[in-house]
């Protein structure tokens, strides 16, 4: 897509799934890739063998590609500058990140910790608004235009019941992105999200490998499947090309038309 090869990106939380689909397509379109984890070192190496050998191969390696595994928690507020200024000082510029960290937890809400409230809103919101700020930060010192990618969840608009914290992040997430946006739009930092809908990852191997439970998930989807992490990392490299160039503040939905009310499918009376 126009305008990405050279582009340094930063993708946190991308040792698997999604995460790891958009640094594999980014590299691919001939991004310098800086992959963020947390958990562990093994992760991360594998995340990076995939970016720079299964999705690029020689090709992208021939083009001068780079990648970059940097540890870093992303609800603690100093290990994300640090991250921030690793990234830099090996690329030289941050042009490009990814909000992709996030976690959820079940639990009815009337037995929901505090503690477990914020861990949840710690990484999934104000690790997503310390990343942003800090990239802003950098592309306003050096008066260059950026792009900012929020990974949300259709979950931004659709309750969740037993995943209280978790929606309550993604809709704050959609709300970040807009603001962010309007307040930054004549500098020429873009600021967008996608909000994927049931998607198969290993995070939900749950239900993926289970014929009763995948089949009432993909009863609700219109399309009558889920989604790949593939075609959620498609749309992240669009909204961080020239393409997108006049996009902003907007929020895609990803969903196979989850929130089109599938149920609603059939003419009934009001």
């Amino acid at each position: 897509m126009k305008g990405l090869t050279g582009k340094n990106v930063l993708i946190t939380g991308a040792s698997s799934g999604i995460g790891q689909a958009i640094a594999i397509r980014l590299a691919q379109e001939g991004c310098n890739i800086a992959i963020n984890y947390r958990k562990n070192a093994e992760e991360a190496a594998e995340t990076e063998e995939l970016a720079m050998q299964k999705a690029c191969g020689q090709e992208v390696e021939n083009c001068g590609v780079k990648s970059l595994i940097v540890q870093g928690d992303v609800s603690k507020e100093d290990e994300i500058i640090e991250v921030i200024n690793t990234v830099i000082d090996r690329f030289g510029s941050l042009d490009i990140l990814v909000n992709n960290a996030g976690i959820q937890t079940e639990c009815p809400s009337h037995e929901l910790s505090t503690a477990e409230f914020d861990r949840v809103l710690d990484i999934n919101l104000r690790g997503a608004f310390l990343c942003a700020r800090e990239t802003i930060k950098h592309l306003l010192s050096r008066q260059q235009s950026g792009s900012i990618i929020n990974i949300s969840s259709v979950h931004e608009i659709i309750p969740r019941p037993t995943y209280l914290s978790y929606s309550i992040s993604k809709g704050g997430m959609g709300n970040l992105t807009k603001t962010l946006a309007l307040e930054y739009a004549d500098r020429q930092i873009r600021v967008n999200a996608i909000a994927p809908g049931a998607t198969v990852t290993p995070i939900n191997q749950d239900w993926i490998e289970n014929p009763d439970k995948k089949a009432v998930v993909e009863s609700h989807i219109p399309m009558g499947r889920a989604g790949t992490s593939e075609e959620m990392a498609a749309a992240v490299a669009f909204l961080a090309s020239d393409e997108a160039a006049y996009i902003t503040g907007q929020t895609l939905y990803i969903d196979g038309g989850l929130t089109l009310y599938a149920d609603f499918r059939e003419a009934w009376s009001a």
